[in-house]
């Protein structure tokens, strides 16, 4: 799984550790990066890429970087644009082979997060989210949720994959052909979740507020809004073992809970399965008219 790299990524300070309690130093995380960048770089390529970086581990506070830095290597590939009704202008970073992904880890950035459409067309999603975390730390309600969601789809011709996220939920995520605008991409997921509220009332809600929630899951459709990301596949996480964020099988979800898989089990574990997002693109639909009420 090692990808040539165009360019020779020096890594500084690669004894730093960056998760304390498991002894992971940066050269472990850049290395875990270099290795899994092919099957990583196709599912993030041209998407403008956020960076979670700490600088002092994750025991200490980290932060979150949008801006591309101005020491930014020449040869790595960047997107800029407008930020919708600001006047703004901003520059992000595109991770577009393992060596651009390789330098970001080597910045202490332990999580990506990306863009749900290519810089291309930023307006254009070709991703659509449904972010599940568990109720009172409930995965088998998490479970049920991504099965109900993939068969809602299903029912109106839309296929869906799943991930883990690392931390604590599950990310249903559906391939999206770019005909829809994000605004309509958002209102067609709000709906769509209210009407899996709708048939199940006492599982799931779309409230937004906590307190409201009592113990329904929330199926969050949030992040479909321009300019919002998600968690990247195959990311790390700032937590203890340093778990990935890891497409998986619908045939595996019985199996699994959000960290399953991490930094130092997950190519053991996922051998011979660690792409099931491989042909994701070819999946792509437009936005199906939702069943009536």
């Amino acid at each position: 799984m090692h990808s040539e790299e165009p360019r020779d990524v020096r890594i500084t300070h690669p004894d730093k550790v960056l998760f304390p309690e498991d002894g992971i130093t940066k050269k472990e995380v850049c290395d875990y990066f270099r290795r899994i960048a092919d099957v990583m770089v196709p599912l993030i390529r041209d998407r403008p890429l956020t960076m979670q970086r700490y600088t002092d581990g994750i025991d200490r506070p980290g932060f979150f970087q949008k801006n591309a830095p101005d020491y930014l290597p020449a040869w790595i590939a960047t997107a800029e644009f407008e930020l919708h009704g600001t006047g703004r202008r901003q520059r992000q970073v595109l991770c577009n082979d393992a060596a651009a992904l390789v330098w970001v880890a080597n910045q202490d950035c332990i999580t990506q997060h990306v863009w749900l459409s290519r810089a291309d067309r930023l307006d254009y999603p070709d991703r659509l989210i449904f972010d599940l975390d568990p109720p009172d730390d409930d995965f088998a309600a998490v479970r049920y949720a991504a099965r109900a969601v993939r068969e809602g789809l299903a029912r109106i011709g839309m296929t869906a994959f799943a991930m883990t996220t690392g931390s604590r939920g599950l990310h249903v995520v559906v391939p999206l052909d770019r005909t829809a605008t994000q605004q309509e991409s958002h209102d067609w997921a709000r709906a769509f979740s209210a009407h899996m509220a709708a048939r199940e009332p006492d599982r799931f809600t779309v409230e937004m507020r906590k307190e409201k929630r009592g113990r329904r899951l929330f199926i969050d459709y949030v992040r479909n809004s321009y300019g919002q990301t998600g968690v990247a596949p195959y990311t790390l996480r700032a937590k203890r073992g340093a778990p990935v964020a890891t497409p998986i099988l619908w045939e595996e979800l019985d199996q699994v809970v959000s960290q399953s898989f991490n930094l130092r089990n997950i190519f053991a574990e996922r051998e011979g399965r660690l792409d099931p997002w491989k042909s994701i693109d070819s999946y792509a639909s437009p936005l199906k008219p939702l069943p009536r009420k």
